[in-house]
């Protein structure tokens, strides 16, 4: 098998030369970003990194996330597949990135002065997915091994690079991450104002207007009957699927009975989701990287999950 060809990226120099590539196909990653269960996760993800007051500060007044949730949200789903299966493309849809958030700019809730391209705030952002993830997966999948964690780790790396994240500014190994993590946690979260909107359940949301004529009606029509419990049943995803230190840290409350409905709601999804054929298990973008490769013959699958124990007799 050949090996993939590096796109060729500016440096700051002037010079061009081989860029980062994303994570190879067939990795934990593969897996895990396109598959239907990632919406789920989202969610957790955005909440941690908007609970840093930079973060939130530059979400809170550069975004477009209360005028166009859903628009918003399209667009960096499109974007986070294209960081994993965009090939030669994910290299550029970093660099747009970059671009896009030179001018965000402001104060935030301490009164410090930010910028979206400071690396430490640039790299928290992207740090979040990591242990949201790794949280997540054991109730949406089946719980990872140490070395699956790992990779998983390393894979994460891999996309920051595409982001233009330099290795300096993000822990190099697993045992270096948490340290930071904690850190970070200790030091900078809140429960600022937006993540009080990403978790309230009283929002005047609109109805998304995606999909063919009917549907866009059909939906506007039930929205009022819909957005409560779509609105319910995302603060309980936000909160539940967000690791146990964070939500302490924000101030999120969580219940033992919740923690046993959380714990339900995953088992169901675990029975259901592995049954449904890849068309309807992967988003689109996902599910034709993941033919390109098999036909191409570059893909070579690793397991997600330990095997299921099985059950002594008797």
């Amino acid at each position: 098998m050949t090996r993939p060809r590096e796109p060729l990226t500016r440096r700051a120099d002037g010079t061009t030369g081989p860029g980062p590539l994303p994570p190879p196909p067939g990795g934990v990653l593969w897996t895990l970003v396109g598959d239907v269960r990632g919406l789920l996760m989202l969610p957790s993800a955005l909440a941690l990194q908007v609970a840093h007051p930079a973060v939130g500060a530059g979400v809170d007044e550069h975004s477009v996330f209360r005028t166009d949730p859903w628009g918003r949200g399209e667009r960096s789903l499109r974007s986070l597949q294209l960081w994993v299966y965009g090939g030669d493309a994910a290299a550029e849809e970093g660099r747009r990135l970059r671009r896009l958030h030179r001018t965000v700019r402001g104060t935030d809730s301490r009164g410090r002065r930010y910028h979206a391209l400071t690396p430490d705030y640039y790299a928290w952002v992207h740090a979040t997915g990591f242990p949201v993830h790794r949280h997540a997966i054991r109730y949406l999948y089946r719980p990872f091994t140490e070395a699956q964690e790992r990779r998983l780790y390393e894979e994460w790396l891999r996309v920051g690079r595409v982001l233009g994240i330099r290795d300096k500014d993000m822990p190099g190994t697993i045992e270096e991450f948490w340290p930071y993590y904690r850190k970070v946690l200790a030091d900078e979260l809140e429960a600022n104002a937006v993540v009080r909107e990403l978790v309230a359940t009283d929002l005047r949301l609109p109805p998304p207007a995606l999909g063919p004529l009917p549907l866009r009606l059909l939906l506007r029509l039930c929205w009022p009957l819909i957005l409560p419990r779509f609105l319910r049943l995302r603060r309980f995803l936000t909160i539940g699927l967000m690791p146990p230190d964070a939500r302490a840290t924000i101030g999120l409350p969580w219940s033992d009975d919740q923690e046993r409905r959380l714990r339900r709601f995953g088992r169901v999804v675990r029975a259901v989701v592995p049954l449904l054929p890849e068309r309807l298990r992967y988003l689109p973008q996902a599910r034709e990287a993941r033919r390109r490769a098999r036909a191409e013959g570059r893909w070579s699958p690793v397991r997600v999950g330990r095997r299921p124990t099985p059950r002594r007799a008797g």
